[in-house]
């Protein structure tokens, strides 16, 4: 059942009202409205944006309501209960729409995580299998709360990263605009003062003059190319398995940043491992999980062939400790979880340590890309004032004498 905003006309009275109903579709709910004794104006499922699609579910609408839901369960309210107040809270359409869903879903007799597992956009594998777990064990609230704590500190984790290409982003922006007011308005003018003296320009400014010319006559091909090349980029990249493959490959071969993914990848494995392990989900089922929530297909692939040891009888340690990409601690930490009977906990601490180093490392290259980015900006507007300013006090000399 899905839920429609309508907008309607009352035969009896002849007002114009609105309103929500519950429904299979749009028809089915213009019918129930006509048999209420509505003329039915209009019927947007709720959710919908003005272009017709489904609002965007964000991480921090689906952080919030995990955590309300896990919060409402453990204060011992039923599901259903907990579902409907936490819809009523939600301040996301689109998030409201689909919880009042799961909710018609889960009082119609399907499990819960049947009811989640219809988004799986929303939901991923990672959350549904928590669900799952935490249903079995009766424990939903804590699966729940991990489920919280671990996307909070993703999206924390991401939010920091993005922040790190956030300054040289705004200086390669101011870079660009620079050189684009240097081109247009003084290389031009510095063309035409040698013109009238009839003197030949220097090499530098002639290059910058024939730079300034090409933009000028092409600017239409520049245009194209470069338009072309981003949409290309990113449908090659979104999809074609190929693309996806080449970006992330990019990703972690990438000087500087590809350590800080590496330690992302590997971290979330970790501490998606833990959760799984916690919750009581098996073994094997967990490090599959675990795997595929890193989001990167060269990790995937090659942490998978852990899957393959582990099934002939070997421990969690010896199928990780060979695996390229894998950093030393995880496989250390497992082998003394292993040992202990605490093997959930031993790679809660290891994806703990790689956390706090992401951490680190990223505050420090924040710091250090700053200077390097001032030196490159002062080297590239260098290179365009000697190719316009020197030329002119050239003229003035040559004048002067």
């Amino acid at each position: 059942m899905r839920r429609f905003d309508y907008k309607a006309k009352d035969k009896a009275t002849g007002k114009t009202i609105k309103g929500n109903i519950q429904a299979e579709n749009e028809q089915t709910a213009g019918r129930l409205l006509i048999d209420q004794g509505y003329i039915p104006i209009s019927v947007v499922e709720e959710g919908t944006t003005l272009f017709g699609g489904k609002g965007r579910v964000t991480a921090k609408d689906r952080i919030t309501f995990t955590r309300q839901l896990s919060t409402l369960i453990g204060a011992g309210l039923p599901i259903a209960t907990s579902m409907r107040t936490v819809a009523e809270q939600t301040q996301s359409k689109a998030m409201k729409a689909i919880v009042e869903e799961i909710l018609v879903n889960i009082e119609s007799g399907k499990t819960l995580f049947d009811s989640f597992s219809q988004y799986p956009d929303i939901f991923n594998g990672v959350y549904t299998s928590l669900i799952r777990a935490g249903e079995v064990s009766g424990t939903l609230d804590l699966a729940l709360k991990r489920l919280a704590d671990q996307e909070e500190k993703d999206a924390s984790m991401m939010s920091k990263i993005k922040g790190a290409l956030v300054y040289p982003g705004i200086i390669l922006v101011v870079i660009i605009a620079v050189l684009a007011f240097m081109m247009i308005a003084v290389v031009p003018q510095v063309r035409d003062l040698y013109e009238d003296m009839g003197k030949e320009l220097p090499e530098l400014t002639q290059f910058l003059v024939n730079v300034t010319d090409f933009f000028a006559n092409f600017w239409w091909l520049v245009l194209i190319i470069v338009v072309g090349a981003v949409v290309g980029s990113y449908l090659f990249i979104k999809r074609t398995p190929t693309g996806r493959k080449t970006m992330d490959s990019i990703k972690i071969h990438v000087p500087v940043f590809g350590g800080l993914f590496k330690k992302l990848y590997v971290s979330r494995f970790a501490r998606t491992a833990e959760m799984m392990l916690a919750t009581g989900v098996p073994m094997l089922d967990s490090i599959k999980i675990a795997i595929n929530a890193t989001s990167n297909v060269i990790i995937e692939e090659e942490f998978s062939k852990s899957l393959e040891i582990i099934k002939g009888g070997k421990a969690l340690s010896e199928s990780l400790k060979d695996r390229k990409y894998m950093l030393p601690l995880v496989p250390q930490m497992a082998s003394i979880g292993e040992e202990s009977g605490k093997i959930d906990e031993m790679l809660g601490k290891a994806a703990g340590v790689y956390e706090n180093e992401l951490d680190e490392q990223i505050n420090n290259i924040s710091t250090m890309i700053e200077p390097i980015l001032m030196v490159a900006m002062a080297g590239i507007i260098g290179v365009v004032l000697g190719g316009t300013l020197l030329p002119i006090y050239s003229l003035v000399n040559s004048v002067a004498t």
